[in-house]
């Protein structure tokens, strides 16, 4: 099996091996067909499944235009604007929306023998990411509801012909693909204290060839089409994202942000080291200069794993895998790193993470060298 990412062509249009070509413009990217596809989507405009398409496209809506268009006739009527815009039949057309920029979409193929899948993602996750069952933010009303920014869009070329039910199973497969790279990047939700499974206006459509030789029924997990779906959308989701937000692994190899899930801050771990005594010295050029340190100890590999792993007991508790009465003992074990003096850590086992994690950033933060003892009023600002 073969897998890569293909870069997309400022002023070309590339074609794909199976006759799709993909244009880009500074709003849009376009997928058009050369011969007869299906077309499975999401879409206001043409969306379900669709045989008569003869082209799809995604479009980074202004944001002046996300209100606008609820107001002049609704999501559909400015898709349909869109199209026509980019010299598309609005009624042979499929159009996705969203706020990333077209620049940083993501194109994966995967091949295997003569079977191959690509997967066109454009990601945003910073401005409305969710977890399945979060708090709702609205209501539908008589068609009414308020436009939230950022969303994942997926376009899945598939070099096979599939029947209506496989094509609806590869947007499972596709859907659960997403969620595995949020997954892998712990990427976190805006609504909760849980890890993202998406955002709240994520898109898809799957494009298939009716007159491929490969007559395909089953896109799962276990069979090749559903592996080749899962890697491509799986590479593509984490590219893109890296792309239009910066989030990818080295992003989340920081405590700051490991924290910023459960809505701790590294003021919160000042307040905590400045009422616990291990910084003695609390005018503000001190402060200043100890969230500096606080930002380079917060990327040792070391404090990460640790901040990581007593995170995760957070999490199993909340899921019901861990009994609550062990939570605090065991964030202490891991997070104690061989001190003998344990601080009280509070009845929360937020709490009890702050205090930690506090203690350990303070016990490496240097004492300032250039400034007078009586300052500090100690030799050094660290705890004994």
């Amino acid at each position: 099996m073969a897998c890569e990412e293909i870069l997309l062509p400022e002023k070309t249009r590339l074609r794909f091996s199976s006759g799709e070509t993909i244009g880009r413009t500074e709003s849009a990217f376009v997928i058009r067909f050369s011969n007869k596809r299906n077309v499975l989507s999401t879409s206001w405009l043409n969306g379900g499944f669709r045989e008569n398409l003869t082209a799809v496209f995604n479009h980074q809506m202004p944001l002046a235009a996300c209100d606008a268009c609820h107001a002049n006739g609704g999501v559909k009527t400015y898709l349909e604007d869109v199209a026509a815009s980019l010299s598309l039949d609005p009624a042979a057309t499929s159009g996705l929306i969203t706020r990333a920029e077209m620049r940083n979409a993501a194109i994966v193929s995967a091949t295997h023998l003569d079977l191959y899948v690509t997967a066109v993602v454009t990601a945003g996750i910073d401005k409305n990411g969710g977890r399945a069952g979060d708090p709702s933010s609205y209501h539908e009303t008589d068609g009414r509801f308020e436009p939230v920014g950022g969303t994942i869009n997926t376009i899945l070329i598939i070099g096979a012909d599939l029947p209506e039910y496989a094509m609806t199973r590869a947007v499972m497969t596709a859907t659960e693909a997403k969620a595995a790279a949020l997954q892998q990047l712990m990427a976190r939700s805006i609504y909760s204290s849980g890890i993202a499974t998406g955002s709240g206006t994520d898109m898809i459509a799957i494009v298939t060839n009716p007159g491929s030789p490969h007559h395909l029924s089953d896109t799962g997990k276990h069979s090749k089409l559903g592996e080749l779906i899962g890697i491509t959308v799986i590479r593509a989701t984490i590219a893109a994202l890296e792309k239009e937000t910066g989030l990818s692994p080295a992003s989340q190899r920081d405590v700051l942000v490991r924290l910023s899930r459960f809505g701790i801050t590294e003021e919160d771990l000042w307040k905590d080291a400045v009422q616990r005594g291990y910084v003695k010295n609390t005018r503000p050029e001190e402060r200043e200069r100890f969230m500096q340190y606080l930002k380079s100890w917060a990327r040792e590999p070391g404090a990460v794993a640790q901040a990581a792993a007593a995170l995760h007991v957070l999490d199993e508790v909340g899921w019901g895998l861990l009994p609550q009465a062990v939570t605090q003992d065991t964030i202490i074990r891991i997070l104690v790193d061989g001190e003998k003096d344990i601080p009280a850590a509070g009845d929360r086992p937020l709490d009890c993470v702050i205090a930690m994690l506090a203690r350990q950033a303070a016990r490496g933060f240097p004492a300032p060298r250039n400034l007078h003892r009586s300052l500090l009023g100690t030799e050094s600002a660290g705890p004994k």
